[in-house]
C-alpha cells in the first residue's frame, strides 16, 4: 500500500509547471475564491463521486467473476463452490446452509444449537412486479432522467408474471435446488427480470451469520459459520411487528424461501457493465456494509461513521415510545412499541416478539414498531446475545454502546422534511408516519467538509419533486426519492439553515455539474427507487445504467476526468448470502461484503483489493485526501488501518481496523 503521504511528495514531484496548469484549468470559477480548500488535495483526485446502490452482496454480482492481469479473487468460483456455469463445485458443502430451534425459552441466540443441514433448501419464491411498471419507453422517459437511451427499455421490461410468494416457477427445479448457492439466471429467468427481496433487518443478519466464538479459528478469528440464511428468512422474515404468527405458519408464510441464496453469472452474461468496469478499472472484494440490516442505519454510519440514536427535543437521548400511545388526537395515534425484542414468541420458532417496520404508518391508528435497541444495557432483549459474543473473541471487541443510548438499527423517517422543518413533531399529520426519528445532534463528514472549506453535495434522484411535496405520500410515479437514504436529513446542524440545505441537490443539477465541470469535490449520489438496483421494486440492469450515464458525462469531460474517482457501493448486501468474512468492529456490525468498483484514470485495469474496508473507508478516504480530521472522537474512522497476514490479507491482525481505499489506486505510476 503506498502511504497518502508518499503518494503527495510522488504526484507534486512529477510535473510542477504540469500539474500547476491542469489545476488551473479544472477550478471552476464559482469556487474559485481564495478561502476555499477543494483542491487542495493530497493526491490527483480532486471530485470523489460516490454513487450508493441497493441491497446487493458481493457474491451474489461477481460469484463467477474471473480476475485479469495475475490478480486474484475470493468469490463463490475460487473457492469452488460453484463451477464457471453456476452448478455446484467441488467445495459445495462451504457454503452449505441448516435449519435451527430458537424458542421463548432459550430468547434471542445468535448461534442456536440445534443445527440440521437442509437435504434441499426451502423453495424459491417469486417477488417483484408482475408486470413492468412503465407500459412504454415514453412512459418512463416522462418520469426517469438518469438512465442512458437505450436503458430506459429496462423500466418497460422483466414483470414475473406470477404472484409474490409464488413457487418461482422461472427457476428449473425452485423446489428442489441443492443446498447451497444458487444461479438464478437462465433461459427461463433473463438477467432483465425483476425477483423477490430477502429480509436485511438487525438481529436477523446477526443470526443469518451463525457467529459463535467457540468456532473461531486463525483463518476465521470471527466464529462465523454463516449457514442460517433461508432459516432466519422462513421463521421471522421482515419481522413480526408484535402480531402474533399466523396459523398454519410454514417455510413459505413469510414469502421468502430461499431468495437469499440466489446468484448472477458474470460469465454468462450478468451485470455486463459491472464487469466491464471491474475489467478496466478496479474493485475491492473486501469491502463490507457497516451495519448490521437495511438501508437507513447504513447510510448513516456511511455520512458519519457512527450510529444514530432517539432523542428528545433538545437533542439528548432519550427513551423512544414503549407500548405508549403516540401521535395522540390524530388519525396517526396508536400504541406502538418501539424498541426491539427479537426474542420468540411463546409457542413458536424464532418468531421475534417486537420487530418490523410499524403498521398504519400513513392516516390510520398506529401499532407496532421495533428498530431500537439500548446495546448499553446487557439485560435488554437481543442485547447480551450481541455483546456477549463480541466480549468472549479471541480479541474482544469494545460494543461501543454509550450509555442510555437508544440506537436506530433499521429504517425509520429522518427527522426533517427536506424544506428544513421538523418532521418528527408533526408525525400527527396524516401523510407523515409516527416511524421518525427525532432531529439529531450526530456530527457527519458534511460537517467537516463545511469546516473545512471543502464543496460537497448530496444529490439526489427526485429531489426536487420531493422538495415540492416533503410531507406527502408518494403518490406520484416520480415522486420516488429515498428520503431515509439521505445522511445529512437526519442532522440538525444541517438542515436547520439554508445554507445547510444547499447541499441538498437533484441529479438534475449533478448532470449539469458534469458537463459544465462545477462539479463540488465530494458528491454523493443516489438514485430513486426504479433505478436503484434494489430487489422487487427496481432491477441491477437499472442500476447499471444509472452508474453508466455518471461515467459516461465524466469520462465526456476531460478536465474533469483527469481529478476524478467516481466510487460505486451499495447501501447493503439486502440480505443475499456471501462467503466472505466479516470483522466485528462493535454492537452494529460489519455485515456482508458488497460489490465496489473505483473508476477513475488513477487505477490499474483489473486491479482487485483485498484491503479490509467498510462504508467508512469512504471517509477515511476523504479525510486522507484533503487533510481531514475524522469526523467526532468515537466515529469509526478513528480506527487504524488493517494489517494483515500475508497468507491471509483478507483478515486484519490488528482488530478493529479498516482501510482507506487508498490501494485501490496506483497514485504512483
Amino acid at each position: 500500500m503506498v502511504s497518502t503521504q508518499l503518494v503527495s511528495l510522488k504526484w507534486r514531484a512529477a510535473s510542477v509547471a504540469g500539474i500547476a496548469t491542469l489545476v488551473l484549468q479544472l477550478i471552476s470559477p464559482a469556487i474559485a475564491a481564495a478561502e476555499d480548500h477543494s483542491r487542495q488535495t493530497r493526491t490527483p483526485i480532486q471530485h470523489v463521486i460516490v454513487i450508493i446502490g441497493e441491497n446487493r452482496t458481493f457474491d451474489h454480482v461477481f460469484a463467477t467473476y474471473k480476475p485479469k492481469n495475475g490478480e486474484s479473487i475470493n468469490n463463490l468460483l475460487s473457492k469452488g463452490i460453484v463451477n464457471e456455469d453456476g452448478t455446484p463445485g467441488p467445495n459445495f458443502s462451504l457454503a452449505s446452509q441448516s435449519s435451527a430451534i430458537d424458542t421463548n425459552a432459550d430468547g434471542y441466540q445468535m448461534s442456536p444449537s440445534s443445527n440440521t443441514p437442509y437435504s434441499v433448501l426451502p423453495p424459491a419464491l417469486a417477488g417483484g412486479y408482475s408486470t413492468a411498471p412503465f407500459p412504454s419507453v415514453a412512459a418512463a422517459k416522462a418520469v426517469e432522467n438518469g438512465l442512458p437511451d437505450d436503458y430506459y427499455v429496462y423500466l418497460t421490461t422483466g414483470g414475473t408474471g406470477l404472484a409474490h410468494g409464488a413457487l418461482d416457477t422461472r427457476i428449473p427445479n425452485a423446489d428442489k435446488l441443492p443446498n447451497g448457492p444458487f444461479q438464478l439466471t437462465s433461459s427461463t429467468h433473463p438477467y432483465d427480470s425483476y425477483d423477490n427481496s430477502p429480509v436485511h433487518r438487525f438481529y436477523q443478519m446477526w443470526q443469518q451469520f451463525d457467529c459463535n466464538a467457540a468456532n473461531a479459528t486463525r483463518k476465521n478469528p470471527s466464529g462465523c459459520k454463516n449457514d442460517l440464511w433461508p432459516w432466519v428468512e422462513d421463521t421471522i422474515g421482515a419481522g413480526s411487528n408484535g402480531n402474533p404468527q399466523p396459523a398454519g405458519f410454514t417455510d413459505t408464510s413469510t414469502k421468502e424461501g430461499s431468495t437469499s441464496m440466489g446468484f448472477y453469472n458474470m460469465l454468462q452474461g450478468d451485470a455486463p457493465y459491472f464487469k466491464y468496469l471491474a475489467d478496466h478499472y478496479a474493485i475491492s472484494d473486501n469491502f463490507h456494509q457497516s451495519v448490521m440490516g437495511g438501508t437507513g442505519a447504513n447510510h448513516v454510519m456511511l455520512g458519519s461513521g457512527d450510529g444514530i440514536w432517539f432523542t428528545d427535543s433538545k437533542g439528548h437521548a432519550a427513551t423512544p415510545p414503549h407500548n405508549q400511545l403516540v401521535a395522540a388526537g390524530s388519525p396517526n395515534a396508536g400504541v406502538v412499541d418501539e424498541i426491539e425484542n427479537p426474542n420468540p414468541q411463546p409457542g413458536t420458532n424464532n418468531w421475534y416478539t417486537q420487530d418490523g417496520y410499524g403498521n398504519g404508518s400513513y392516516g390510520l391508528p398506529s401499532s407496532g414498531g421495533g428498530t431500537y435497541s439500548n446495546c448499553s444495557d446487557s439485560s435488554a432483549a437481543g442485547v447480551s446475545a450481541v455483546v456477549s459474543y463480541l466480549k468472549s473473541l479471541p480479541r474482544a471487541i469494545d460494543p461501543r454502546c454509550e450509555k442510555g443510548h437508544y440506537y436506530l438499527l433499521n429504517n425509520y423517517n429522518p427527522g426533517f422534511y427536506g424544506d428544513g422543518r421538523n418532521a418528527y413533531a408533526d408525525i400527527g399529520n396524516p401523510n407523515e408516519t409516527v416511524f421518525t426519528i427525532p432531529p439529531s445532534p450526530l456530527r457527519t463528514i458534511g460537517d467537516s467538509l463545511t469546516k473545512g472549506n471543502i464543496s460537497w453535495a448530496y444529490f439526489g434522484d427526485q429531489w426536487s419533486t420531493y422538495l415540492a411535496n416533503p410531507d406527502g405520500n408518494y403518490v406520484t410515479a416520480d415522486n420516488t426519492y429515498c428520503n431515509i437514504c439521505n445522511p445529512f436529513q437526519y442532522s440538525t446542524s444541517i438542515m436547520t439553515s439554508a445554507s445547510g440545505r444547499a447541499h441538498n441537490q437533484d441529479t438534475t443539477v449533478l448532470y449539469d455539474d458534469i458537463k459544465n465541470g462545477t462539479l463540488p469535490a465530494v458528491s454523493f449520489v443516489k438514485p430513486d427507487g426504479w433505478l436503484d438496483g434494489h430487489p422487487a421494486s427496481s432491477k441491477l440492469n437499472l442500476f447499471e445504467g444509472f452508474v453508466k450515464k455518471i461515467v459516461d458525462g465524466v469520462q465526456a469531460n476531460p478536465k474533469l476526468w483527469a481529478s476524478t474517482a467516481i466510487i460505486v457501493i451499495f447501501d447493503e448486501g439486502g440480505g443475499y448470502y456471501d462467503s466472505g468474512y466479516i470483522q466485528p468492529l462493535d454492537f452494529f456490525g460489519d455485515g456482508t461484503r458488497i460489490p465496489t468498483l473505483v473508476v477513475s484514470p488513477w487505477t490499474r485495469a483489473g486491479h482487485i483489493s483485498h484491503t479490509y474496508t467498510d462504508h467508512v473507508s469512504i471517509l477515511k478516504f476523504i479525510e486522507a485526501n484533503w487533510g481531514l480530521a475524522p469526523v467526532t472522537k468515537r466515529s469509526r474512522d478513528n480506527f487504524p488501518n488493517p494489517r494483515a497476514s500475508e497468507h491471509n490479507p483478507y483478515v486484519p491482525l490488528n482488530s478493529p481496523a479498516i482501510g482507506d481505499l487508498m490501494d485501490l489506486f496506483s497514485f504512483d505510476r
